[in-house]
């Protein structure tokens, strides 16, 4: 809301920034005309002419000129709304994203990853036992390999490749191993040595992996034989599970399948890949207990199942 126009003359003859004319400027800039501005603030026509005329006053240059029944931006106005615009819009934005308030969505949270198939195979099969030890916390989970900047709304992040530039807390959530499995029937009673004759599936969202994995085992692209393309593990493990190939890929996002008998991974396949998930808890989230409580479950049940993978 508006400080009375008296108040803004007030702070222009103290010398303090009339930050409240300027927003009644900018909007005017914006929106092309008096009338049109003081319908989007809310106000009068008469209010927002003061609050130009305190604007005005305050930096010693005329904003406006009457040209016939309309009124133009100076050059001067003109630069200087695109000198502000851009900030005071921030401004409002990070005060929005950082208000601490009850109501409505307290109970929500947004968690963004550029682990697609982390999130598929061990992150959202989960989310209940989070939801039920955090009072019916509702978690939505949204997917990019884009860096994330500060105007995205999420309050958690998953990854392995990403930074934050923001202020966030983080954790370490697992230390990156890399397995070969397949289906039983192939895998069974076999040495590492079968590599060599049976076609290895090829993940081109991870173009790092197999070659991380050949160098830790001694071989070369040309000791094996390249299977089919897909873009993301989550694409390639029903075809390993099916199929007579293999996959080179992250014992987390196996675990399960491997547990469960529909995969198995070959003796001596395993091996660290060097990369390490991170969760980070935005300082700008509506709801930082919330995702810091997050981030600290995930973080346990990642070392639950790295347990788990080395009994």
């Amino acid at each position: 809301m508006f400080i009375p126009a008296p108040e803004q003359t007030m702070a222009a003859q103290d010398d303090e920034v009339p930050l409240n004319a300027i927003r009644a400027f900018v909007t005017v800039a914006r929106e092309g005309s008096v009338t049109r501005a003081a319908t989007t603030l809310g106000t009068t026509q008469s209010s927002v002419s003061r609050y130009l005329s305190v604007l005005r006053d305050y930096l010693g240059a005329d904003l406006m000129e009457r040209r016939g029944r309309r009124s133009d931006l100076t050059e001067f106005g003109r630069l200087f709304a695109n000198a502000v615009s851009e900030p005071l819009e921030t401004v409002g934005f990070t005060a929005k994203r950082m208000r601490r308030r009850a109501g409505a969505g307290t109970n929500r949270i947004v968690v963004r990853t550029s682990l697609s198939t982390f999130a598929f195979s061990l992150l959202i099969p989960n989310l209940q036992a989070f939801s039920s030890e955090a009072g019916g916390v509702i978690v939505d989970v949204v997917s990019s390999l884009s860096p994330p900047t500060s105007s995205d709304d999420f309050d958690v992040l998953i990854t392995r490749d990403l930074s934050v530039t923001e202020p966030a807390d983080s954790w370490e959530i697992y230390n990156e191993e890399l397995v070969c499995v397949g289906p039983p029937n192939l895998v069974a009673g076999r040495e590492l040595s079968i590599v060599r004759s049976t076609p290895i599936l090829n993940i081109t969202s991870r173009p790092d992996i197999l070659p991380t994995w050949l160098r830790a085992m001694n071989l070369s692209p040309t000791d094996i034989r390249e299977g089919a393309r897909y873009d993301h593990n989550y694409l390639a493990l029903p075809a390993v599970t099916t199929g007579k190939c293999f996959l080179v890929a992250p014992e987390i996002i196996v675990s399960d399948l491997v547990r469960g008998g529909a995969l198995q991974i070959i003796p001596g396949s395993r091996a660290p890949s060097g990369m390490q998930y991170r969760a980070y808890a935005v300082d700008r989230s509506a709801h930082p207990e919330i995702a810091r409580s997050f981030c600290r479950w995930l973080a346990r049940l990642c070392k639950k199942v790295a347990l788990a993978q080395a009994a």
